[in-house]
């Protein structure tokens, strides 16, 4: 099984400045240390059912002021087959924005940008500089990884009002647009604040997915719920193919912070687990930590796997 991981991130922190990875800055998880460390591709290890013929690099906090050098030192460093989603703030001032964006283009693997918006969402979409910014991003060829909660009803109509002049431009969202947290385990009832953040989550993944040059990735699910079950996370996934179609979804890592629930190989094994013709060679599914019986009626075939691991990523990053 090919794989090309749409959604990882490698740290060198003797080169980079990664203010977010430092113990007296946040976030302040008591367990930062797990991925507070140099990663290399050479940590991205598969079993031999299993093969990485590429990767998307999203950016990763290197230096947020002069982006560009967290390419330059991808480019200088991996090996494999990549492309680079580059941070750049959407809010600069437009003649600084286009200075910025014409320096990330002239590197080979840029394909595209992330501006982290999360909480700020709506203030950041809300911005002047924004809609102008993103038109002149589509121009370039080059896409937006989207990153905020769908559950957000005002930012969501914010957004829609952004792409509207922005119709050209190619978005990802990423970690499925950070589904709310309901029961996890067997028998809980979640309470009624998941309930209707979920009903809106659900609500917002219908309106993006109308708009066709919107995509969306599943992972981060250990940014959730660091103990997430996995019947959880498939649930997750089925949803988003359920509403964007099996050609709009690809399945992600989120390395190294998948760490922080299982292995990367794990991680991969428990997307396997989504299809009956996967498993065949796989023997030991049975060792991913927190697993659960997944819902059989969730089985894809291989081909469709192929789609949400492979050719989604390479058709949608430009391999």
């Amino acid at each position: 099984m090919k794989i090309i991981d749409p959604h990882l991130h490698l740290f060198d922190l003797s080169q980079g400045e990664y203010s977010w990875l430092k113990p007296e800055c946040p976030p302040f998880w008591p367990d930062k240390s797990l991925v507070a460390k140099n990663f290399s591709e050479h940590d991205l290890r598969l079993n031999e059912s299993l093969k990485l013929t590429g990767f998307v690099h999203i950016e990763a906090g290197f230096n947020n002021q002069q982006p560009w050098r967290e390419i330059a030192w991808l480019e200088n460093t991996c090996k494999l087959p990549f492309r680079s989603v580059a941070m750049l703030d959407i809010t600069l001032p437009n003649v600084e924005f286009l200075s910025q964006l014409n320096k990330l283009s002239s590197y080979k693997s840029v394909v595209g940008i992330r501006y982290i918006l999360d909480e700020n969402a709506l203030a950041i979409l809300s911005h002047k500089n924004c809609a102008t910014n993103l038109v002149t991003l589509a121009s370039y060829k080059l896409s937006f990884d989207l990153q905020m909660p769908l559950s957000n009803n005002a930012a969501v109509d914010k957004l829609l009002a952004v792409l509207t002049l922005a119709s050209e431009l190619k978005v990802c969202i990423n970690h499925a647009g950070w589904p709310p947290l309901y029961s996890l385990k067997d028998n809980e009832k979640s309470n009624e604040k998941d309930n209707i953040q979920t009903q809106q989550w659900l609500q917002n993944l219908k309106r993006l997915a109308s708009l066709d040059n919107i995509y969306i990735k599943c992972s981060g699910f250990e940014m959730i719920e660091k103990n997430y079950s996995i019947s959880w996370a498939h649930n997750i996934i089925h949803q988003c193919i359920n509403t964007f179609g099996i050609s709009r979804v690809m399945l992600a890592s989120n390395f190294p912070l998948n760490l922080f629930q299982t292995s990367y190989q794990n991680t991969w094994l428990s997307y396997l687990s989504l299809t009956k013709n996967s498993l065949s060679n796989i023997t030991n599914i049975s060792n991913i930590s927190n697993t659960e019986s997944a819902d059989t009626s969730f089985l894809y075939n291989n081909e469709q796997f192929t789609q949400l691991c492979f050719s989604n990523a390479q058709r949608f990053y430009q391999f």
